[in-house]
């Protein structure tokens, strides 16, 4: 068992980079609590995400994320995978990195099109060129995802167990665990 000696790890990067399915993987070994900030979301407002960007726009959910990013990182002893957009806003940034260890799990356009070319759930890919807005974005967020992390793991082509493997060892030379 892995001891924390820094009380919360968030993972961040783009969509598709495996934050979910790693942050899972990683919570078993530091036995920490996983929590997705998307999924708070929904929960907190009893709808999906598509519908409350088709309701109250982007800017609405980025109010929701917000208020999701603040409260779960007043929480002790929790890893939390965030949105792709999550590092947008300077507060969030702001929280994650003074209340945790980032993560950056980053990933290619070309894997993220592999991981979400199925995914309904993800309302700004639902367009004719999904290549294209990734691409954007990840022009876009790329410097705050470096900005915010502790830690940087490239994902690409790679399996999550030995991601989380790749994660554990930086988390120990960082002495956030023992």
């Amino acid at each position: 068992m892995k001891s924390m000696s820094k009380r919360n790890v968030y993972l961040v990067g783009p969509m598709g980079a495996g934050k979910s399915t790693i942050g899972r993987l990683l919570c078993a070994e530091l036995k920490l609590e996983f929590k997705d900030s998307d999924k708070e979301i929904e929960d907190n407002c009893g709808c999906n995400i598509p519908w409350i960007f088709d309701v109250e726009g982007e800017a609405g959910f980025r109010d929701r994320e917000a208020a999701a990013i603040e409260e779960i990182t007043l929480e002790h002893g929790v890893l939390m995978a965030t949105g792709g957009g999550a590092v947008l806003r300077a507060q969030n940034r702001q929280h994650l990195s003074s209340r945790g260890t980032v993560v950056y799990l980053k990933t290619s356009v070309d894997q993220q099109l592999a991981r979400t070319a199925k995914d309904k759930n993800r309302p700004l890919l639902q367009i004719d060129n999904p290549r294209e807005v990734l691409t954007r974005l990840m022009n876009e967020r790329d410097p705050l995802y470096n900005e915010v992390a502790d830690i940087t793991i490239y994902t690409d082509e790679r399996n999550p167990r030995f991601v989380v493997q790749e994660i554990l060892a930086q988390l120990q030379k960082l002495s956030v665990i023992d």
